[in-house]
C-alpha cells in the first residue's frame, strides 16, 4: 500500500475530480526543462529499495519520509498542497540524508526521482 494511497479504483476519474475541484494543473515555466524521464531499471538500487518501502507502507529510515512535499521550487507540475510526498533515497557513504529523493504524486505510479535535491526531477517509467 502506498502512503498516500493511490487511487487505482478511480482511475481517470481521480484526475477529472482533481481538475474539477482544483482547476487544471499547470506546470511552472521551468518544469518542462527540469522534468525528464527515467526507466525504473536505470534508477540506483537504493531508489528501488525506497519504492519498495513506499509500496509496503514503511517503515522508513528517516522521520521526514512520507511528509508532504511542498514543491516550493515549482519544478513539478502545480498541484494542491498534500498531493506530493517525499521519501529519502539512501546515498551510500553519506552521513546525512543526502540529496536523493523519491517524490510521489497521488496518481497511480506517479513517482519522481531527484538526485540533486529538487533542482531537477525524472518521472519514473515503471514499464522499462
Amino acid at each position: 500500500m502506498r502512503i498516500p494511497p493511490r487511487f487505482t479504483l478511480l482511475g481517470g476519474a481521480a484526475a477529472l475530480l482533481s481538475t474539477l475541484l482544483a482547476g487544471p494543473a499547470t506546470a511552472a515555466p521551468s518544469a518542462a526543462a527540469a522534468v525528464g524521464d527515467i526507466c525504473y531499471s536505470d534508477l540506483p538500487s537504493q531508489a528501488h529499495d525506497t519504492l519498495d518501502l513506499i509500496d509496503d507502507g514503511g517503515p522508513y529510515p528517516f522521520r521526514q519520509d512520507g511528509t508532504v512535499f511542498q514543491n516550493r521550487e515549482r519544478v513539478l507540475p502545480s498541484r494542491t498542497t498534500g498531493y506530493y510526498h517525499e521519501y529519502t533515497v539512501i546515498t551510500p557513504g553519506s552521513q546525512t540524508r543526502g540529496a536523493r529523493r523519491i517524490v510521489t504524486g497521488d496518481t497511480e505510479r506517479e513517482d519522481y526521482y531527484t538526485a540533486d535535491h529538487y533542482e531537477s526531477f525524472d518521472l519514473v517509467d515503471h514499464g522499462c
